[in-house]
């Protein structure tokens, strides 16, 4: 016997390589760090898709629709990839004290088909993934802290056990004198930059490593 680990990632930032990115990659790759773990991250920026569109076709008691959305686009393989994961990374930016729209038709996409109407409310995907969530915004820390907590909660009832990571006050500009952004300091951004921001790629790292091990499943030599 052998251990292994599906690893998704799910980036719902727009942007590739600033901060929601860079401390997924950091997530993602302290997953990949764990012996036996294999996975891959998804841009929802570069897919064409919708949220749900409530026709309630993953509620008809039928095989082939069963707890599977039966929307047809390009979140369709996504979907597939995130019931077969064994942990789950979703990181997005704070945009008007919520995640991005598209992280937010993901999780309408993926939550809804897994759970039914019956008393119970028990979800019904065959696994429990460990979640891991990456928040970035330029807020205080303190700002979104029970938004925060209430996201994981809910994720972990309707998903598997979940945690998050969060980078907060971030830089979002090179030059702030070329924007109209005088409500930050500009220096103090720039100095978590170069200090904070390391550690909490760190921390992403850490919290990565740590569910792919909670989450490796037994296989088959």
């Amino acid at each position: 016997m052998g251990e292994a680990v599906n690893i998704l990632a799910i980036c719902g930032a727009a942007h590739k390589s600033r901060n929601t990115a860079t401390m997924l990659r950091n997530a993602f790759d302290g997953a990949m760090s764990v012996s036996g773990a294999s996975g891959e991250t998804v841009y929802l920026y570069d897919l064409n898709f919708k949220g749900c569109v409530g026709c309630h076709s993953c509620k008809l008691l039928e095989e082939k629709k069963f707890a599977r959305c039966a929307v047809r686009d390009g979140l369709t393989p996504v979907l597939a990839k995130a019931i077969d994961a064994d942990v789950l990374l979703i990181g997005s930016p704070i945009y008007f004290s919520d995640i991005t729209g598209e992280t937010r038709s993901f999780l309408e996409r993926y939550f809804f088909p897994g759970l039914t109407y019956n008393k119970d409310r028990v979800p019904v995907y065959p696994k429990r993934p460990k979640v891991g969530w990456v928040f970035t915004m330029n807020a205080p820390g303190e700002f979104y802290k029970d938004f925060f907590a209430g996201l994981v909660s809910m994720t972990s009832r309707m998903i598997g056990e979940a945690e998050y990571a969060i980078a907060y006050q971030t830089q979002q500009f090179e030059d702030y004198s070329k924007y109209a952004a005088t409500a930050f300091d500009a220096e103090m951004v720039k100095r978590r930059h170069i200090e904070q921001f390391p550690r909490d790629c760190e921390a992403a790292f850490e919290m990565g490593r740590r569910l792919a091990e909670r989450g490796r499943q037994p296989t088959l030599d």
